[in-house]
């Protein structure tokens, strides 16, 4: 794996290395040690996969906090999403920067999120799909987000969202949260 570090500290996308023969590849997509290597967390304790059956679909922004504030491993592995991550922990010097990357299932790319960052995407294909690895529980009492438009972020979303939830649609501004 190569690991790209970000504009935004502790955020990396992933690459995979790939080793390569007439049946296809193989290459690894997380190694414990690779990770912890890198300063990283190692040990997930959960995996969901979000399917998103239109191209403009739009989740986010969203985050945990407390105790169950996560980290994330996100990797598309079908189609194709807009994934941004913003920076919410508010001793960092990239306190609010936002970073956005295009993760496929071409280019097999994966997206680290650090804890303390809200994440979302929009998908850019029809039956995209997105397989995260979390390295806390989810509980619905410690989840939180805030506006995928926010005006303050300035967030270059590919297109206006052809679906989005409507809790997604009703969360507060960035600046209305405490």
């Amino acid at each position: 794996m190569r690991f790209l570090e970000t504009e935004l500290a502790g955020a990396f996308v992933i690459e995979l290395e790939r080793a390569t023969d007439e049946r296809g590849f193989f290459a690894r997509s997380f190694c414990e040690r690779e990770f912890s290597s890198q300063g990283l967390p190692s040990r997930f304790v959960e995996c969901n996969v979000s399917y998103n059956r239109l191209a403009g679909t739009t989740r986010g922004m969203h985050w945990q906090v407390g105790e169950n504030a996560e980290a994330k491993l996100v990797r598309c592995t079908a189609g194709a999403i807009f994934d941004v991550i913003v920076d919410l922990r508010p001793d960092s010097e990239t306190l609010n920067r936002v970073f956005t990357v295009e993760l496929s299932a071409e280019n097999r790319r994966s997206l680290f999120v650090p804890t303390g960052f809200a994440n979302g995407f929009q998908s850019l294909q029809d039956d995209s799909e997105v397989f995260y690895q979390m390295s806390a529980i989810h509980d619905p009492g410690a989840a939180r987000g805030f506006r995928w438009d926010d005006p303050s972020l300035n967030i270059p979303w590919p297109e206006d969202p052809s679906v989005i939830s409507d809790r997604d649609r009703a969360l507060p501004l960035l600046s209305e949260i405490s």
